[in-house]
């Protein structure tokens, strides 16, 4: 029997990847799914269904404001970010600390009771990193996939990607806050929702490129893998520059996590 998925982690890290080798498995993606919305980033597609997108960013966008006003009460935001513009909705970008706490209204209840009616599904997006703990007592019969790949490689696709989509005119990016992105959004899945339970596959993005992964994906899940969507064309994006400690300590809890060695960690 075919088992639901969600699959998070940082955006730019091989989640697209992850749901268009299912997307052929007959799982329900969503109904709003922008077809037409290739780009260069992700010229197979993103997999991502605007309804799924606007429940969470509706889920974060609360206690982001919320955390944006502590900050702005202690003098930390504008000296941390004075020359960092980020403007929502676009909170695949947002960096939360485990201590900010999301909560439903019932009116989100409802939309997700709705999507999840069509089972099985296979719903991909970053911003399950913050959301899942709201999604968990809703879903059924799930497996959380967690997709990384080197915080260099990851900060350096962001970059990229906001000085380069149309969709991100307005964000400027630097590299020191895509790796606090990055850090801040595998803290929350390690120290929030790992924790809590259920059934975790943690997933390199070379371990998808390579195939290592993919008889365990289809065995876990009851579905079957395309095996031909991978391409290794697309893997453009390369480490470079100094990570910080606790990024390379999170690295190599989630290589541990995925069963992946990987020759230096602090490339």
């Amino acid at each position: 029997m075919t088992r639901n998925c969600l699959i998070l982690g940082s955006g730019r890290s091989g989640t697209s990847l992850t749901a268009g080798l299912l997307a052929r498995a007959g799982y329900f993606m969503g109904d709003q799914i922008d077809e037409a919305g290739l780009r260069a980033a992700n010229p197979k597609g993103q997999f991502e269904d605007h309804e799924i997108n606007a429940i969470n960013e509706d889920l974060i966008g609360p206690p982001m404001r919320a955390y944006r006003r502590r900050l702005l009460t202690k003098l930390l935001w504008p000296q941390r970010r004075r020359d960092l513009k980020i403007h929502y909705p676009q909170r695949w970008l947002a960096a939360l600390p485990p201590s900010v706490s999301l909560a439903a209204n019932p009116a989100i209840v409802q939309r997700i009771e709705a999507v999840t009616a069509r089972a099985p599904y296979c719903f991909k997006d970053p911003r399950f990193s913050y959301t899942l703990g709201v999604w968990r007592p809703l879903i059924r019969d799930a497996v959380f996939i967690c997709v990384f790949r080197h915080p260099a490689i990851t900060a350096a696709s962001i970059v990229t990607e906001c000085a380069t989509a149309r969709y991100l005119s307005d964000v400027a990016m630097n590299r020191e806050w895509a790796l606090r992105i990055w850090y801040d959004m595998y803290r929350y899945i390690m120290r929030v929702h790992y924790p809590a339970g259920g059934d975790w596959m943690f997933v390199h993005y070379d371990q998808l490129m390579d195939g290592s992964r993919l008889d365990e994906i289809e065995r876990r899940l009851g579905a079957p893998v395309d095996r031909s969507f991978a391409d290794s064309t697309l893997r453009r994006s390369r480490a470079a520059g100094a990570v910080p400690a606790r990024a390379l300590s999170m690295y190599r809890r989630l290589c541990g996590l995925a069963g992946y060695r990987e020759a230096e960690f602090d490339a």
